[in-house]
């Protein structure tokens, strides 16, 4: 083995979102459903049933017009990594259905082990994690939509954001298939960040300076949502309105309303 290669960092994957950029369209959430075979209801405005992994929510300062102010907050799973490498879901459930990833920093989740205790929903601070409470019904025609590299998830079952990780098996199959131990910044990218059209979603390897959210994630303007719990989560928000920022560790609860679309 080349000498190169004995002390190689461990990648982190993550985002850093600019919520000064977010118009709150909602084009990553449709675009996370459709990569992901996530099922969707046939009375989508029962939120209490409806999954949907990547979730935005919408932010205002409280004040009256002409002052009103209003921010749109996408939020998928944060991936934390916690203060010893572990998520608050990873440390509760008893299945090992989900996992702390060392090669990509990803927490994963493995459908065919979860028996639906749901430990992890009630661990996650981010409110990330969905209950599958029935079969999902796909209409007629609708199997030519589905993604073959996702399978789609059965009744009893807790899901989740992936970070789109099986992008990431073909992206490194790809690049051990032409003598490459190194997945390029543009080779893994997720769904929601190629499908933004304001360009507020960057995504990569936190520990690689040549990566976009390496440099991002050092803004004076970044923030991480409920820090103060020290989840240590991979999901960097930017906003240059210092209310925006305050209101990502939910010490304001009487200055800052949020409302869940």
């Amino acid at each position: 083995m080349k000498e190169e290669h004995k002390h190689i960092k461990a990648k982190k994957y993550g985002m850093v979102i600019d919520l000064d950029k977010c118009t709150g369209c909602g084009a990553c959430m449709v675009a996370c459903m459709a990569e992901n075979n996530v099922p969707f209801k046939e009375d989508e405005t029962d939120k209490l049933l409806s999954i949907t992994w990547l979730r935005i929510y919408k932010l205002t300062n409280g004040k009256p017009f002409p002052e009103t102010d209003i921010c749109y907050l996408p939020r998928p799973c944060m991936h934390c990594e916690g203060q010893h490498g572990h998520a608050p879901c990873v440390s509760v459930c008893p299945a090992t259905v989900t996992d702390y990833d060392m090669e990509t920093g990803i927490v994963s989740q493995i459908y065919t082990r979860c028996f639906g205790c749901r430990y992890c929903m009630a661990a996650c601070p981010y409110h990330a994690r969905y209950f599958n409470w029935w079969d999902p019904v796909w209409p007629e025609g609708m199997e030519k939509y589905l993604n073959p590299n996702v399978s789609p998830r059965m009744r009893g079952v807790v899901e989740k954001c992936s970070f789109c990780f099986p992008r990431y098996q073909v992206a490194k199959d790809k690049a051990m298939a032409e003598g490459r131990r190194e997945v390029e910044e543009h080779e893994y990218q997720t769904a929601c960040t190629q499908a933004c059209p304001a360009g507020a979603i960057t995504f990569g390897d936190l520990n690689n300076p040549k990566h976009a959210v390496y440099k991002l994630k050092m803004s004076p303007n970044a923030f991480r949502l409920l820090e103060r719990l020290g989840t240590n989560p991979k999901v960097y928000y930017i906003s240059s309105r210092e209310w925006v920022r305050r209101s990502g560790d939910n010490y304001l609860a009487n200055e800052v309303k949020i409302k869940k679309l």
